[in-house]
């Protein structure tokens, strides 16, 4: 490959087969260099180089794709629902990513084709942003859009993660769904706005308050701060119940395998987070529950769990 070419070779850069005919490859080189592993196609006439692509994660494979479709795109068009999501950065879990959504910004009906979703709407002044290099949908849209395709559980990830980054507001995101109450599939868009709240910092806390709202617990408070006798914030938990004795705390791998201080081993981190829970019952009273994603999915035991646990504190 020559110069010109190498000079294409950042990961996300996405290249059309007229711009390798224009460099002077031909039609049958192209396939060669796919066959050789130099090339990804990426879609029909669309290619990045494979060394950048193989090292991309599945967001960062599935934001070329969305490169891939803007380029070949004829309308004008943003990028929106999970591709804005996607390049606003928030959390996401578990959402399907074999679609690219875009919004017609020329008022027309779109169309589906070729892993390909056209949307028509109404798109305001301060609708579109600049991320990435790309034009995108608001967060408070991308948000919104988002909850038209996914599930309750999915989507207040996504609004959780929004609200926690200060990408958006609770009320920007309220206004938006006013605005598209209208639209198909929003009858879920304006639970997931009124459930969302930013002081939820992980996947693990929005999942573990969403089963606490489907198994009918009482609301747990996020990111309750621990004082002690001085009135000094020591600590935060997951999730409490102060009038119930019981704090949560949610474990995922992140807490003992990323979160580790320097120096620090992962059983060091296991004993330190020990002494932390302890700490906390002694100033509090309170007892402790641990819960990691395996409990997730069994949301009748886990919550036959905390309620078990639960114990009225004298006022």
């Amino acid at each position: 490959m020559d110069v010109p070419f190498r000079q294409l070779s950042e990961p996300g850069v996405v290249v059309l087969r007229r711009d390798l005919i224009g460099m002077g490859y031909t039609d049958r080189a192209i396939v060669a260099m796919v066959r050789a592993g130099e090339l990804h196609r990426v879609r029909h006439g669309t290619y990045v180089q494979s060394a950048a692509w193989n090292e991309l994660d599945d967001r960062g494979k599935y934001a070329v794709r969305c490169r891939a479709v803007l380029r070949q795109s004829k309308a004008s068009v943003v990028l929106s629902h999970i591709g804005a999501v996607n390049e606003w950065g928030v959390d996401i879990w578990d959402v399907p990513m074999d679609v690219v959504d875009l919004t017609r910004l020329d008022g027309k009906a779109g169309r589906a084709a070729a892993g390909v979703r056209q949307h028509r709407g109404l798109v305001a002044a301060g609708d579109v942003r600049q991320r990435n290099g790309l034009e995108v949908t608001s967060p408070a849209r991308a948000c919104v859009e988002l909850t038209t395709l996914i599930d309750v559980e999915h989507a207040l990830v996504v609004a959780d993660s929004f609200l926690h980054r200060r990408l958006t507001t609770p009320m920007q995101l309220d206004a938006m769904v006013r605005r598209m109450e209208f639209w198909p599939d929003t009858l879920r868009s304006d639970l997931i706005v009124r459930l969302a709240d930013g002081r939820s910092e992980s996947v693990g806390e929005t999942r573990s308050r969403h089963l606490c709202r489907t198994q009918r617990l009482p609301a747990p408070i996020p990111q309750f701060e621990i004082v002690d006798r001085a009135g000094n914030v020591v600590a935060r938990v997951d999730l409490a119940w102060p009038a119930l004795g019981l704090f949560l705390e949610f474990d995922g791998k992140e807490k003992y395998l990323l979160h580790r201080r320097v120096g620090e081993s992962v059983a060091d981190a296991v004993l330190r987070e020990k002494r932390r829970e302890e700490m906390i019952c002694e100033l509090t009273g309170w007892r402790c529950i641990r819960i990691t994603w395996a409990d997730l999915y069994r949301p009748e035991h886990t919550a036959a769990r905390i309620r078990a646990m639960f114990r009225p504190i004298a006022a």
